[in-house]
């Protein structure tokens, strides 16, 4: 089995790392680093973000930190990986924390059905939190607890000025990726305002795009091209954009700010096969696609009145779209 979360990558339409697909790639996010670098020159003497797969056990996380404050690296973070990974409103939050927390290298932990993978790189200070080829260090081993001693005699020659160092991991943290006003109910100035629907450069997947739009969307939208800045788009006249979030059920609906138990392992969706909604129960830790507006001058968030994220990119477009023409009564 592949690794499961790094596989994850920027899947948004407008994304800013290597593609602005929103379909799954088989590219992972961490191999679109150069992955023959050293550690930081600097990791010993600066703060440290770790993202990690959320399968690994509380145990591994607290061995993790427990070489980690013996080797000096100051970890004052942790975030489950798929968060980082959910979109680009996602990935700008994190980026903007990052600053905030004046984060300077990022650990990311995968675990796969073989043997875990530790990466370590600098944080590069921008919304894509990472370049693309950027030099990073990465190792790997079945056993987990001689994957972090290895970090630790590999770290072992780095000047050390880092001594406080927290004995646990941080980690249940929120990040929030909606800047602006957050709404449980349509954009109605859709009906007067245009929309941007940003393309992703693949002529297969930009035709089923169009194809929807245009068979569920009777409002003004244009389609625009892969990787246009919403500053761009703002200058074309476009008011709003479509966005999107994808990532595991449980987690997407976190990061949007809807209440959840930790107890609940599968979430209600309002579907719509055809003009008609369905409930449908989705897996906790299933990846969905939840898809929303946003306006592009306030950041204002509209989600629309139901949680309608769905297992493809196409059906949950349709299930906002067909929500939304229900709702405000849309030809």
């Amino acid at each position: 089995m592949t690794v499961r979360i790094i596989g994850l990558i920027l899947a948004v339409i407008s994304c800013t790392l290597a593609n602005a697909q929103f379909v799954t790639e088989e590219t992972q996010w961490v191999d679109q680093l150069e992955l023959t670098g050293g550690l930081p020159e600097k990791l010993l003497s600066t703060r440290t973000a770790v993202f990690y797969d959320y399968a690994l056990s509380a145990k591994e996380l607290n061995d993790l930190q427990d070489y980690f404050q013996r080797t000096g690296i100051d970890a004052v973070v942790y975030f489950e990986l798929d968060m980082l990974v959910g979109g680009k409103d996602v990935t700008r939050a994190f980026a903007d924390y990052l600053v905030k927390r004046e984060v300077a290298n990022l650990f990311f932990v995968e675990k796969n059905d073989a043997d875990y993978r530790i990466t370590c790189t600098l944080f590069n200070g921008k919304e894509s939190v990472v370049d693309k080829s950027q030099k990073a260090w990465s190792i790997r081993n079945p056993i987990f607890l001689e994957l972090v001693k290895n970090v630790y005699r590999q770290a072992s020659s780095l000047q050390r000025n880092n001594l406080l160092i927290n004995p646990e991991p941080e980690t249940g943290l929120s990040v929030n990726p909606i800047s602006g006003k957050r709404n449980e109910f349509y954009a109605i100035d859709a009906k007067v305002d245009p929309l941007a629907v940003p393309m992703t450069g693949d002529p297969a997947v930009d035709a089923e795009l169009e194809k929807i739009f245009a068979e569920n969307y009777s409002l003004k939208y244009k389609l625009t091209p892969a990787g246009t800045s919403e500053k761009d788009l703002r200058k074309q006249g476009l008011l709003y954009v479509i966005c999107v979030v994808r990532t595991r059920n449980a987690v997407a609906k976190e990061l949007l700010g809807y209440e959840t138990k930790g107890t609940e392992t599968e979430f209600t969706s309002t579907s719509f096969p055809d003009a008609l909604p369905q409930a449908k129960n989705i897996p906790a830790n299933t990846t969905v696609y939840k898809f929303y507006f946003k306006h592009i001058d306030s950041q204002n968030t509209f989600l629309g009145t139901k949680w309608d994220a769905d297992e493809t990119w196409q059906q949950a477009l349709l299930n906002q779209l067909r929500g939304m023409k229900a709702e405000l009564r849309l030809n």
